[in-house]
């Protein structure tokens, strides 16, 4: 399964399932396979994503001094970051909130 972004706005973004439930339980919408983000809820929505993004930079942080620390090879991230999946969505959420437009998924 896909997600499939939708605006008025900006062209649509695609993500895997997997990204686009992870980005949307960040934001609040926990589980919905179909669903609206409203321009009021944006803002919310951009702040959220960037905790996450900061605790996710900052457990890979950790790990990394404690495998330096015991002398052992630094733990590799995954693949694609939370901030390189993110990223693209808080794009459309910057631009979808100043020109106060919604985002659609699943419709």
């Amino acid at each position: 399964m896909l997600y499939k972004f939708k605006s008025k706005v900006t062209g649509d973004l695609i993500m895997l399932e997997p990204n686009g439930r992870q980005i949307l339980n960040i934001v609040g919408k926990h589980d919905q396979t179909k669903g609206i983000l409203l321009p009021h809820e944006m803002d919310g929505a951009i702040a959220a994503l960037q905790r996450a993004i900061a605790q996710e930079e900052a457990a890979l942080e950790q790990r990394r001094q404690k495998a330096e620390a015991a002398g052992e090879t630094v733990p590799r991230p995954d693949a694609v970051t939370l901030r390189q999946r993110a990223v693209p969505f808080i794009d459309m959420l910057r631009q979808c909130g100043k020109a106060g437009k919604e985002i659609v998924w699943g419709v």
